[in-house]
């Protein structure tokens, strides 16, 4: 409850800041609505709006899926074979470094105007962060630990999946959290690039129009997606690593204190 209280002001002081921008410069409405425009906009065609947010939803959820687990796997892969990692993992960074503006023309000419490049575009924005993250926790087990399972019987595999995952699912945790609020970026941008349907559609053939409230009110939609997705998240990490504290959830080792 206090999160939400939090994020409510939040929203108050951006909403009341917008009108005041309004009244104090009184932008003409195509360029700048009033925060009432906006609403009215949401007022005046809900279904339209709710319909294509599931289609632009079912892609973030895709995506996000698909992202998550190609970069676990990738992650894994690069712990259990280290030299496959230091091949693989320079690509990795070269395609990360392309703008996804770049990239999503490409998919959308390779895979089409429907929903599997718009998916495809969420999973290499998600991948990265959830790779990066996930290999560095992995990484970053303590040698004293591992030096005490190589003392017993255990496999590489099971020293990696009953040791070194569990202690680096904070890691990933964290990762995800980097990942959420990009999810919705992906799917937009292919939206925009070329779609039938979903909130960059939606706020393309706004702007064709000059329907500015149209296209706030589809943003403050996907600002709301985004926020429902890092939540989902954030009640996922406590079922993940129960013994874990907050303070945990990072790729970043931290310095203990002297005692």
């Amino acid at each position: 409850m206090s999160a939400v209280s939090a994020a409510l002001r939040t929203a108050l002081v951006l909403v009341a800041s917008w009108q005041a921008i309004v009244i104090a410069f009184a932008p003409p409405r195509y360029i700048l609505p009033t925060p009432l425009e906006v609403a009215t906009a949401f007022r005046r065609q809900p279904l339209y709006l709710l319909d294509n947010a599931l289609v632009t939803l079912a892609e973030i959820a895709a995506g996000f899926a698909a992202g998550m687990t190609a970069g676990i796997a990738t992650a894994l892969a690069i712990a259990t074979f280290p030299r496959l990692g230091r091949a693989v993992w320079p690509m990795v960074l070269v395609l990360q470094a392309f703008p996804v503006f770049v990239i999503a023309p490409l998919l959308v000419l390779w895979f089409g105007f429907g929903m599997t490049s718009k998916v495809v575009m969420t999973t290499l924005i998600i991948f990265f962060p959830v790779a990066s993250a996930f290999a560095d926790g992995l990484r970053r087990t303590p040698h004293e630990i591992v030096d005490a399972a190589a003392l017993t019987p255990a496999s590489h595999r099971q020293t990696l999946f009953l040791l070194r995952v569990p202690l680096a699912l904070p890691a990933l945790i964290s990762g995800l959290r980097v990942a959420a609020p990009l999810a919705p970026l992906g799917a937009v941008i292919g939206e925009w690039v070329g779609a039938s349907a979903g909130l960059g559609f939606v706020m393309v053939q706004a702007n064709a129009r000059m329907q500015t409230d149209t296209m706030f009110a589809a943003m403050a939609v996907i600002a709301v997606l985004a926020l429902a997705l890092r939540r989902a998240v954030d009640l996922l990490a406590p079922l993940l690593t129960p013994w874990a504290r907050e303070g945990d959830f990072s790729s970043t080792p931290k310095q203990r204190k002297p005692t």
